[in-house]
């Protein structure tokens, strides 16, 4: 892309991970500013402004310079700048890192807005509940290599277990758990803070022989579910536990 090519430039937003505003602006000058490198008219570039500000809830923020916003304020404003100008293609990078749980589902809600409004978005994240929220289609990268990608079904189905289930018990003997351990269809197990968590293979019935079990052996439990394997799951197997830089 040439440094002119503006035509191309004004159909493309982006969102950086790191914080890109001016500080000596408030609120509605800085989203004024980078919307205005592509939208002229002044009343359109009025009306775009305040429907980003509306998008990002920061409404009674206007006239609040940047080292008075918290910080999902602050990346609420970053997003702002960064889609103000209506663009096609919108690249996202870690958006929702360190900001609190209001400002996350605000800003996770804004996407789905600008999504439903036929914008196409590139989202980049660590965080799996996300991915499954927002996107259509996946690309798990692992040391910059593509070792998966479809949508979130297909990559769901290259998980190794068919069904985690999750057990709440005051206390579990040693001798129960390696029992359970040996079921030939439990792929791994883990008993912490009163929570007995078996992850299955593929098989049927696994629920239902559980409990049985646990009836057999007089194990009384608070509470019992099961779940099918979730991204996280998925993003674990392909990627390994080890710790990551």
């Amino acid at each position: 892309m040439k440094p002119n090519a503006y035509h191309i430039k004004k159909e493309i937003g982006v969102v950086f991970q790191d914080v890109a505003v001016f500080e000596e602006l408030n609120v509605y000058d800085n989203i004024d500013y980078f919307c205005g490198l592509y939208i002229k008219d002044k009343q359109k570039r009025k009306e775009y402004i305040e429907d980003a500000i509306q998008l990002v809830g920061l409404q009674e923020f206007k006239k609040f310079y940047p080292k008075q916003l918290s910080g999902g304020l602050l990346r609420r404003l970053n997003i702002a700048c960064g889609i103000s100008h209506k663009p096609k293609l919108i690249f996202l990078d870690e958006p929702t890192v360190a900001v609190d749980p209001q400002s996350r589902n605000n800003i996770l809600d804004g996407i789905k807005t600008l999504r439903q409004k036929g914008a196409t978005i590139v989202y980049t994240t660590h965080y799996m509940e996300e991915v499954e929220i927002l996107c259509d289609r996946v690309i798990i990268l692992d040391k910059g290599k593509v070792i998966a990608s479809g949508t979130n079904d297909e990559l769901k189905q290259l998980a190794q277990i068919e069904e985690k289930v999750s057990v709440e018990i005051d206390a579990l003997e040693e001798r129960v758990i390696e029992e359970i351990k040996k079921f030939s269809n439990v792929e791994e197990l883990e008993y912490h803070n009163q929570v007995l968590v078996i992850k299955y293979k593929k098989g049927k019935n696994n629920l239902v022989g559980l409990i049985d079990y646990l009836k057999k052996e007089k194990v009384g439990y608070r509470k019992i579910y099961s779940e099918r394997p979730t991204l996280n799951d998925v993003f674990l197997e392909l990627t390994g536990k080890g710790l990551r830089d």
